[in-house]
């Protein structure tokens, strides 16, 4: 539960809530209410043709001038002839406002009582108060079974209100550019708009019934004027991304309703099947106290496992399968800006990724389908963009993508924009996904997805001096290097990211060939011959993982917030303290560096580090930085602040806490294994989490007290093939076979 004891008097106080497809954040104000409207398919613009033509004819002059280490000439070719034109992909845009105007008469208004709160096991945002001896609540959620946004309110006494609706915010805009027609019609306001440069056209209707044998709904210009005891809003949104005629489609949203209370009882059973799945319980819970105080305070057990939960409701919300389902922006699906922060798109070189590492663990799967299907399109244009740029069959990605799965480079930004491995890092979640969940079906569905990139790779491959296959060009994204003449540059060959994610998925390629009995096209021979010919991870002379490959170089920002070339750590599993010591102490000495620099200054960074100290079992530094994610990187309504806000840190955060407590990445031996409390501290005395997905398809329970499991362990695994070896904080072992119930106690 989140709860305050006064409204929300700008965005980063108002509480979010959504069904995958449409959002609102929710104010709590008194006088005028406000809920800030986004639907996920209201993007400004249209497709486009952003390839660079010149890019193919160039490419060996370019790898040449990486290869001989010709930085200021590199990227002055790079300039010319692989930015794309226009440089920017498509940007995510708000939906609207909606207005609710609450009427107390002509004597002086009292407000006392107040509280308003997100329940998150219901889905429920809530505001109470009482007004001149009058008490007043609103219910506010977004359903998901009715695809509407509901809004219900009642009042002791017979009360006024009267609804407004605006494409923009009457605080940021005054101007008219952004709506097409406003207009009332059978008791519903009606708006349609069109977002520039051939956007999604749009419609949203709001319609409003009272409950009240004595209440009524007026028209009065392009408002709804509310009165009576009880109400109800519905507010209903399509855009011509999914359906021909968005009124029709959303007038029939919202005639398909029926009451509040069976639009309320679907959509509670809809969501708790989902969020009920999992469960996190701390101690030393001071739930009594309002959130954002909380946040103030040093950060206790409690909120911290409120933040893990959130980031499960987070992703229910903004996360959902559907027709033509979008995967999470760099936003979610909340973003009241028309010019927002990096387009609101899709960063596809560690914030995408992000946003789905909690999905598996807390047995979320079909959240992670939006991002799946996304890259089922994504392959489509990658298709051209690796033939016609790089020369190459299969399909690539750079380091973004929007609603049209735009796959050419994104920006002018030397650090980041040539880095064609971002398609290949997203099929690496086709695969954890399966390991989660040995779906043979959802495999096969995505394996064609995971061949293109395969054979992407292998084209793109080619042999370095020193006879190893190495990607060119390549960068450690959006990091900058000083080489051994003090020179700036970012083009290498092989970055050390780039070889780890290359084994990933040609490992995952090759394992999930024999799973599906042969199926796949590229030859195996090729495979086998290029994974064992890719360069060796480095530590350098000073015992550090190298970042740029074979090059021993000094990052230019020691405190860098991308930690890209610890990849095999987290998220990969190619670097752990048992099976690779030698380089999972020089990832630890890559974090202590960058700690002493000031490094995980934003709340993604700071997200990933709990991961990746959590890896390597460091308890004490992994809870360092969820207190400074929390004191730091978090706004009082509990989102991320990047700053500004950034769900992926919300994300990262929520998934870091669980590989703190449950850890199952490893196999020795062909048995998986399972770490309980791997990287928990002591201080944070006795929990309980239920439901913990682990990889092999099997689901996990236990409880623990002053850092040890009580009571059993509980493993229900779904497959007669399963093995584990699950270890005990203590380094107790005990196994696991088949499948079924098992009862474990150390």
């Amino acid at each position: 539960m989140l709860w305050y004891n006064s409204p929300a008097t700008e965005w980063s106080h108002a509480l979010p809530i959504g069904n995958g497809r449409l959002g609102a954040m929710v104010y709590g104000q008194t006088a005028t209410e406000v809920l800030q409207l986004n639907e996920d398919s209201v993007w400004y613009g249209g497709p486009q043709d952003r390839l660079p033509k010149a890019a193919l004819q160039n490419l060996p002059e370019l790898r040449r001038l990486i290869r001989e280490g010709r930085q200021k000439e590199a990227e002055a070719l790079v300039r010319a002839a692989f930015f794309a034109y226009p440089s920017s992909q498509r940007h995510y845009e708000p939906l609207g406002t909606l207005y609710l105007d609450f009427d107390y008469g002509y004597q002086g208004v009292d407000i006392c009582d107040y509280r308003r709160e997100l329940d998150i096991s219901q889905a429920i945002s809530k505001v109470q108060y009482s007004c001149n001896g009058i008490q007043y609540q609103r219910e506010a959620i977004a359903s998901y079974p009715d695809q509407v946004i509901g809004i219900n309110l009642s009042s002791s006494q017979s009360s006024k209100y009267t609804i407004r609706l605006n494409r923009v915010s009457e605080r940021e805009y005054e101007t008219n550019e952004f709506l097409d027609t406003l207009t009332t019609r059978d008791g519903k306001i009606i708006m349609h708009a069109t977002p520039g440069g051939g956007g999604s056209r749009l419609c949203c209707v709001v319609s409003a019934r009272s409950n009240d044998p004595d209440g009524r709904v007026q028209v009065l210009g392009n408002t709804l004027v509310v009165t009576g005891k009880s109400s109800t809003i519905l507010l209903a949104s399509q855009t011509r991304f999914r359906v021909e005629e968005p009124e029709l489609a959303a007038l029939g949203d919202i005639e398909k309703c029926g009451s509040w209370t069976q639009i309320l009882d679907r959509h509670l059973k809809d969501y708790k099947n989902l969020y009920e799945r999992v469960c996190l319980k701390l101690s030393s819970d001071d739930s009594h106290i309002p959130t954002d105080l909380r946040l103030q305070r040093k950060p206790d057990p409690g909120l911290v496992a409120l933040y893990h939960n959130y980031g499960r409701y987070l992703l229910i919300s903004c996360s959902r399968p559907g027709d033509k389902a979008l995967p999470a922006t760099l936003q979610g699906i909340w973003n009241p800006s028309f010019q927002p922060p990096w387009g609101s798109k899709y960063t596809i070189n560690i914030n995408t990724q992000m946003n789905y590492w909690p999905a598996n663990i807390s047995n979320l799967p079909g959240c992670e389908i939006p991002l799946f299907e996304l890259l089922e399109r994504v392959q489509v244009n990658g298709a051209r963009t690796a033939k016609e740029m790089y020369g190459c069959g299969g399909w690539c990605a750079h380091h973004n993508t929007d609603i049209w799965a735009d796959t050419n480079p994104q920006d002018k930004w030397m650090p980041a924009t040539l880095w064609p491995l971002g398609g290949a890092w997203l099929c690496t979640h086709i695969w954890e996904r399966y390991l989660f969940f040995e779906d043979k079906s959802f495999l096969q569905k995505f394996f064609p997805v995971l061949e293109g990139c395969v054979r992407f790779l292998l084209d793109f491959l080619i042999k370095d001096d020193h006879g190893f296959y190495v990607t060119n060009p390549s960068l450690s994204p959006e990091n900058t290097f000083k080489n051994q003449r003090g020179e700036e540059g970012v083009f290498c060959e092989a970055s050390t990211m780039d070889i780890q994610i290359l084994t990933a998925v040609f490992k995952a390629y090759i394992t999930s060939s024999h799973i599906l009995e042969g199926l796949g096209t590229v030859d195996m021979v090729e495979v086998n011959k290029a994974l064992a010919g890719l360069p060796p991870v480095i530590v350098s002379s000073t015992g550090l993982l190298q970042e740029w490959g074979r090059n021993d170089y000094e990052e230019v920002e020691p405190g860098h917030r991308h930690t890209s070339h610890l990849w095999g750590l987290h998220p990969g599993d190619s670097i752990t303290p048992a099976s690779t010591p030698e380089l999972a102490e020089a990832a630890s000495a890559v974090l202590t560096r960058r700690a002493a620099h000031g490094g995980g200054h934003t709340g993604w960074s700071r997200a990933w580090l709990i991961n990746l100290h959590a890896r390597l079992g460091q308890a004490e530094k992994s809870k360092e930085h969820i207190e400074l994610l929390l004191r730091k990187s978090t706004l009082p309504n509990l989102l991320d602040d990047h700053p500004p806000f950034q769900i992926d840190g919300n994300f990262g955060g929520s998934a870091g806490i669980i590989e703190m407590i449950v850890q199952s990445h490893e196999v020795v031996d062909g048995e998986r294994v399972v770490r309980l409390l791997p990287a928990w501290p002591p201080e944070w005395g006795n929990g309980r989490v239920e439901g913990i997905r682990v990889r092999g398809a099997a689901a996990i329970t236990f409880e623990w007290r002053d850092g040890k499991i009580e009571g059993p362990v509980l493993v229900d695994s779904e497959l007669a093939s399963n093995k584990y070896t699950i270890v005990s904080p203590s380094g107790s072992k005990a196994k696991v076979e088949g499948q079924g119930h098992h009862e474990i106690c150390f």
